[in-house]
C-alpha cells in the first residue's frame, strides 16, 4: 500500500464510522505504522539472536580454551546457552545440530575493558552522547541503564570477535559505575551481565603542570591537585560514616549517592582509578590501602615502574591500549608496544583494552592491540588471555565468560585463522548460545559502493 492509498483508507474509515473515536494522533500513528511496514525490509537493523532451543555441536575445529591447552580437531557442545562438553568423541544428543568447522578456530568472545559502548554514537554530535552527568561526584550513576541497544557500533564491533565490553561513564572526579555487557539483545537488561563492575575515579595529576597553553601557573596546578585529593578523601570518609549510620539504624534516611558507596566500602565493587603516571598510580594505591577498598588501575602507562607496589597489593592493570604514542620525549618509540610484555615478565596481573581515543567505534580493533603486543615480546598465550580470561578475572565475570570451559556461557567466535591477526575473518559468533547476526553498517556500505564500481565497469565494457 502506497502513501496515497494509506491516507485515503484511513480518512474514509474516519469519516464513515470512527470519527468520534479517533484523534489526529491516532490517524498519524496509523499512517506511520503503514509506512514503516512497507519500509521494514530495507530499514530494519540487525535482529538479536533467538534463544537457543536445541543442542549445537561445533565439530572438527581447533578449540582455543584459553584456560587450558588447545584441542585440535575437537568438538564443543553447548545446550541452553551453556557449554556442556568439550573434547574428542563426545556422546552427542539425538536432536543435536552438528556444524562442521574443520580447519576453523573457536575462540572465547573477546572482552574490551575500556569503552563507552552504547553511551556514545558519534563523538562530534552532542545529541548522541550520554556518558556523563553534571557534578564531580556521581557514584550513583549507573552506565548500563543508559545503553542504547540499537547502536550501530555494536554490530561493527562484534563482527571482529569482540562480544563483550566494559562500558563506563566519564567526567568529574567520580564518574559513576561501569557495567560489563554482551553485544546482543533487545534491551539494556538483555545486554547487561554485570551491572556494577567498578566505580570509576579520575585520579588527579600529582605533579604540578606549567605550560604556555594553560591559564594557571604550576602553583595553581598544585593547589588544584591538593584540593581534588582532599575532596576525594573526605567523600570516602563521609561515605563510611553514612555506611555506619545505616548499619546501626536500617530505618535511617536513604541517600542514593551515599548508598551507592556501600558496596565499594565493603569491597564488593572495586575502584577503577584512571591513572597513567607513576606518581598517580602510587597515590591511588596508597589511597586504596588507607580506605581499605579494592583497586584496579586503568591506563597504566607507567605501571612498569610500579611493579613491586602493584604485586604487593595485588592491584591489576587495565592497559589503555597498545596503539599510542610515547608520553615523554625520551621514551623509546616502541615503549607502548612493550608495556604488556614487561608486565608479564614482572608478574603483574593485567589485561589489554582499546585506547578509547575515538570512543566505542575503535573497540573493534581490540584483537590487533594484543597482536601487536605479541610482536613486541608478549607470549601468544598471554596475548590471547589479555583480551579474554584475564579481562574477565579483573572485571569479576570469569565464572561466566572469558574461556571455553564446561558450565560457562557459550559466548564464542569461529574464525578462519588466529583471531589476533588482521587478515583473519570472523565467520560466526554465538552469545549465550544465540547465533549472532554478523552484518553491520560497514559491510552494507561496502556492498553498496561495490555495486557502484561494478556498474560503472559494466557500463564501460558495454561501450
Amino acid at each position: 500500500m502506497n502513501l496515497t492509498n494509506t491516507v485515503r483508507a484511513v480518512f474514509q474509515k474516519t469519516k464513515n464510522r470512527w470519527i468520534p473515536m479517533l484523534t489526529n494522533r491516532y490517524v498519524f500513528l496509523a499512517i506511520a505504522s503503514s509506512l514503516f511496514s512497507s519500509m521494514v525490509l530495507s530499514a530494519v537493523p540487525e535482529v538479536p539472536g533467538a534463544k537457543q532451543d536445541h543442542p549445537i555441536a561445533l565439530v572438527g575445529g581447533t578449540i582455543h580454551t584459553v584456560s587450558g591447552k588447545n584441542i585440535e580437531d575437537g568438538t564443543l557442545l553447548f545446550i541452553d546457552g551453556k557449554i556442556a562438553a568439550i573434547g574428542h568423541d563426545l556422546n552427542l544428543p539425538q536432536d543435536v545440530e552438528v556444524i562442521d568447522i574443520k580447519g576453523k578456530h573457536i575462540f572465547p568472545g573477546l572482552i574490551d575493558a575500556n569503552s563507552n559502548m552504547g553511551l556514545v554514537e558519534i563523538n562530534a554530535v552532542r545529541a548522541t552522547k550520554d556518558e556523563r552527568e553534571t557534578g564531580d561526584f556521581n557514584p550513583n550513576v549507573k552506565a548500563h541503564v543508559a545503553i542504547n541497544p540499537d547502536s550501530e557500533i555494536i554490530p561493527t564491533t562484534r563482527s571482529n570477535g569482540v562480544l563483550l565490553c566494559l562500558t563506563a561513564p566519564s567526567g568529574g572526579t567520580i564518574s559513576g559505575q561501569s557495567a560489563v555487557i554482551q553485544l546482543d539483545g533487545w534491551t539494556y537488561e538483555d545486554l547487561t551481565i554485570h551491572p556494577a563492575a567498578g566505580l570509576h575515579v579520575n585520579w588527579p595529576l600529582m605533579a604540578p603542570v606549567s605550560d604556555w597553553q594553560l591559564a594557571g601557573s604550576a602553583k595553581d596546578s598544585a593547589n588544584a591537585r591538593d584540593k581534588n585529593v582532599k575532596e576525594l578523601e573526605e567523600f570516602f570518609n563521609t561515605a563510611r560514616r553514612y555506611n555506619e549510620a545505616r548499619r546501626n539504624d536500617p530505618a535511617a534516611k536513604v541517600d542514593l549517592k551515599w548508598e551507592a558507596m556501600r558496596d565499594v566500602l565493603a569491597g564488593e565493587i572495586p575502584v577503577i582509578a584512571s591513572a597513567e603516571n607513576a606518581n598517580q598510580i602510587q597515590a591511588a594505591v596508597a589511597f586504596s590501602v588507607r580506605q581499605k577498598v579494592k583497586l584496579i588501575i586503568s591506563g597504566g602507562y607507567d605501571a612498569i615502574y610500579c611493579t613491586d607496589l602493584l604485586k604487593k597489593h595485588d592491584v591489576p592493570v587495565i592497559l589503555g591500549g597498545v596503539y599510542r604514542t610515547p608520553r615523554r620525549a625520551d621514551d623509546f618509540y616502541d615503549l607502548p608496544y612493550e608495556i604488556p610484555s614487561r608486565l608479564e615478565k614482572a608478574g603483574v596481573r593485567f589485561c589489554i583494552a582499546s585506547d578509547g581515543r575515538f570512543g566505542a567505534s575503535m573497540v573493534r580493533n581490540l584483537p590487533f592491540h594484543a597482536g601487536t603486543a605479541h610482536a613486541y615480546g608478549l607470549s601468544m598465550e598471554a596475548a590471547l588471555r589479555s583480551i579474554t580470561l584475564s579481562t574477565a578475572e579483573i572485571l569479576g565475570v570469569d565464572k561466566q565468560v572469558g574461556s571455553l570451559e564446561e558450565g560457562k556461557d557459550a559466548t564464542l567466535v569461529i574464525t578462519d585463522g588466529n583471531v589476533l591477526e588482521i587478515r583473519t575473518q570472523v565467520e560466526a559468533a554465538f552469545i549465550q548460545g544465540r547465533r549472532v547476526d554478523l552484518s553491520d553498517r560497514h559491510k552494507k556500505l561496502y556492498y553498496k559502493y561495490d555495486q557502484r564500481i561494478n556498474r560503472k565497469a559494466a557500463e564501460q565494457a558495454a561501450k
